[in-house]
């Protein structure tokens, strides 16, 4: 797929999850539970459409100008649009199209709904995926924008390098974080205790960072 940036653009949009919808193999990002966007996969895992919403007369105007776009596939084809992954579809319409989408389907609730969705973005989003509260950390807004804002790549991981709870929760297993792996907590965990804890305060911390995540 052409567009590789897609699904750190779309995480980046607050109030944004994601999860795999296994019997029609769709990577689907959602505002508040509803889909506005949709990764088509193949057998082989790979895009073969990208699903989103528009207005019917922009999205009908778009299918007469690029042959790339057509009627939403497996959806209503008034209101949804795919577009091939390997397409000629500019990048910068495609962001224009996804932001339209998001909007779409934001819009779509009331706005006491709207606030309720954002608000608890914006908390969310200081919780990293591995359960710590970046809020409560010193370096937070100054030195580090967060785990999620930064999508792993923290101040104290290698240069360039995401976080390896982030690259194994996030990147490798594409789970929402760690609260929905079985496993944690982990090895990895284990493996990147903070130096400045004792075993004693490292086990209370593990306690408390997998509280925070089934809660959660």
């Amino acid at each position: 797929m052409r567009y590789t940036w897609i699904d750190e653009y779309l995480l980046r949009k607050a109030g944004v999850t994601k999860d795999l919808q296994k019997d029609w193999n769709w990577i689907r990002y959602q505002i508040g539970g509803k889909m506005f966007v949709a990764v088509c996969l193949g057998e082989n895992d790979e895009p073969y459409y990208i699903t989103l919403k528009l207005e019917p007369s922009e999205g009908d105007f778009l299918r007469q100008q690029y042959e790339d776009i057509i009627p939403g596939y497996y959806m209503n084809k008034m209101h949804w649009n795919s577009i091939k992954p390997d397409g000629e579809v500019p990048d910068d319409l495609l962001r224009d199209l996804l932001d339209k989408s998001y909007q779409l389907v934001l819009g779509g609730f009331s706005k006491k709904k709207q606030r309720e969705i954002l608000e608890e973005s914006s908390v969310a989003n200081a919780i990293s995926c591995c359960g710590t509260d970046c809020s409560q950390c010193g370096c937070f807004g100054s030195m580090c924008k967060g785990c999620n804002a930064s999508f792993g790549k923290v101040f104290h991981a290698p240069e360039g390098q995401a976080c390896p709870i982030y690259e194994c929760s996030i990147n490798r297993k594409k789970l929402n974080g760690c609260g929905a792996c079985e496993n944690i907590p982990c090895d990895i965990w284990r493996n990147t205790k903070d130096p400045s804890f004792s075993e004693e305060e490292f086990a209370q911390n593990i306690q408390e960072r997998v509280a925070r995540l089934r809660k959660g």
